[in-house]
This record gives structure tokens, sequence and C-alpha cells, in this order.
């Protein structure tokens, strides 16, 4: 159960009730939530690969910049080029499907129509930056050696304070 001042917070970040969270997933230094683990349905049955989302709209929108920068494309080359960087973030794409595993294990859901699928592009390209930031947050550093370079950009985005 998400503590209401968690919910409120979220809703705030997002500008939108937040859907489907199971936990907070990481909190900011500023003690905000900055990423949700979220179940992988929506509330409707739809299913919802995005495990670990972020809802810091001040990191959300850095990173916004890195992606409008072409750093997603760059990543991918980068992929192509280095047998250990594929292969750590192919480990992290098996790392958050363990992820999406266990909700789904605590919360009775089966999520078959995307069985396989991680997010962000893993394991084989780079689509969302917000999304690996995510998990190198909630997941921790080493998990997604391109989360962690995502977060080496953004700097210290919680030094103004909180964003809500």
């Amino acid at each position: 159960m998400i503590d209401p001042r968690d919910h409120d917070a979220i809703e705030a970040q997002l500008g939108r009730p937040p859907r489907a969270i199971h936990d907070v997933g990481h909190r900011c230094p500023c003690g905000n939530p900055d990423v949700v683990t979220t179940e992988p349905r929506l509330e409707d049955g739809t299913p919802f690969p995005t495990t670990f989302y972020l809802t810091c709209p001040r990191a959300a929108s850095l990173i916004g910049t890195l992606e409008a920068s072409g750093l997603m494309r760059e990543m991918t080359e980068r992929l192509d080029e280095d047998a250990d960087l594929r292969a750590g973030y192919e480990r992290a794409h098996e790392a958050y499907l363990a992820a999406r595993a266990e909700v789904a294990d605590a919360t009775g859901q089966s999520v078959p129509e995307i069985d396989g699928v991680s997010a962000g592009g893993m394991p084989a390209r780079v689509k969302c930056l917000h999304v690996l930031a995510g998990q190198s947050l909630a997941q921790g550093r080493g998990v997604n050696p391109l989360g962690d370079e995502v977060l080496d950009a953004l700097g210290t985005w919680w030094a103004e304070g909180p964003c809500v």
C-alpha cells in the first residue's frame, strides 16, 4: 500500500493520477519518490511493461534534453561495437524481467503478452533513457550500465530542493 503522502507527491509530479503503483521504487535525496515500481497490468487490464517509472519532472526534463541530443543513437551504436557493454545491457534486461516477474507473482498478475519484453529498447537498442535511469535508481548502480551513464549525465537534479 502506498502512503497517501507519496501518492499525492507522485500525482503532483505527473500532473495526473498515477496508475498501477505497486511501490515506491526509489526516493530522491529530497525524500520524495522519484521512481515508482508499477504493476504489470494497468487497472483496465492493459499490459504495462514499464516496471520502473520515473516520476520526478526535473529528472525527466533533463533526460528529455539528453534524448534530443542524440544520446540514444550513440548508445545503440556503442552496443553494436562493445561486447562487454552489450553483455551488461543484456544482464540489465534480465534483471528488469526478473523484477517484473517478482511484482507479478506478488500481485497474482500474469502478463504473457509482454513475456520477454523489458523496456527502453533492451536488450538490442536504446529507445528510452527515462526507463534506463529509472532502472538504475530502483535496482541500484551496476545493474544497467547505460542507465548509470544517464544518471552520471544528469548530475544533481535534486540540488534545488523538492520538485513538488
